[in-house]
């Protein structure tokens, strides 16, 4: 898959030398290549704008392609990068989270486009990661007072927080680790079994990117009519 010769290629050696108080500047690549784009894997704007073409400028429409082309895409690469077992984790399992959190944020951001947000806004963006955490996180979040408001009140607040992207890209970071590692309902167990740890790596990088692309659909209301699908 592209994504993941793209993170295998480009991020991957980018992470391995950050520290781990570096997690901010990591998860700054990983937004900034999934909505601008590298090489043949297409930034947030330019898939939505494409999906949107082929739906006839029907906007909810093309945000179901999205998510489901994204769903599946996720698994896919949950297949691939849990296919080899326990020999391989320590190479597998960082590029698991890498490419996740690659079509997350694409996926959300294209959303976002879809909805008439600025994709280029760092506040839209520091909300497209938010969303990334979950409903439930997201609220438990805001609750507590760890974050500041909704997806949608950051993403039109009226400045940008540069101290609330580093600390959602730590509370991503180990929230996808969750995910992506298996520790929840013994899925470490599973995924070291080769064959069968891809087919769990399916499901579940699957089923958490569509649960992340519908809380996405209703964490980002539209702002104003969806762009024309001509339109760069």
């Amino acid at each position: 898959m592209e994504v993941g010769k793209m993170v295998t290629r480009d991020i991957l050696p980018r992470a391995r030398a950050l520290a781990p108080q570096a997690a901010s500047g990591f998860f700054r690549t990983v937004v900034s290549t999934a909505m601008e784009g590298k090489s043949r894997f297409l930034g947030a704007r330019a898939y939505a704008e494409r999906e949107l073409a082929k739906a006839n400028g029907d906007a909810a429409v093309a945000i179901g392609t999205v998510i489901e082309q994204h769903t599946a895409m996720a698994g896919g690469q949950g297949f691939l990068t849990s296919l080899g077992g326990l020999l391989l984790l320590p190479i597998s399992m960082p590029a698991n989270l890498t490419g996740l959190a690659v079509l997350q944020v694409r996926m959300v951001g294209a959303i976002a486009h879809l909805r008439g947000y600025d994709v280029d806004d760092s506040r839209v963006r520091t909300a497209v990661t938010a969303v990334l955490l979950g409903e439930d996180t997201v609220d438990d979040m805001v609750k507590k007072g760890k974050l500041p408001s909704t997806p949608f009140a950051i993403a039109t607040a009226p400045v940008h927080d540069p101290e609330l992207d580093k600390k959602l890209a730590t509370e991503i970071s180990a929230a996808l680790g969750l995910k992506v590692g298996g520790k929840r309902l013994g899925l470490v167990a599973a995924r070291r079994i080769p064959l069968l740890g891809g087919g769990v790596g399916a499901v579940v990088d699957g089923v958490e990117t569509y649960r992340v692309g519908k809380y996405a659909e209703k964490a980002l209301p539209r702002r104003h009519k969806a762009l024309p699908a001509d339109q760069t």
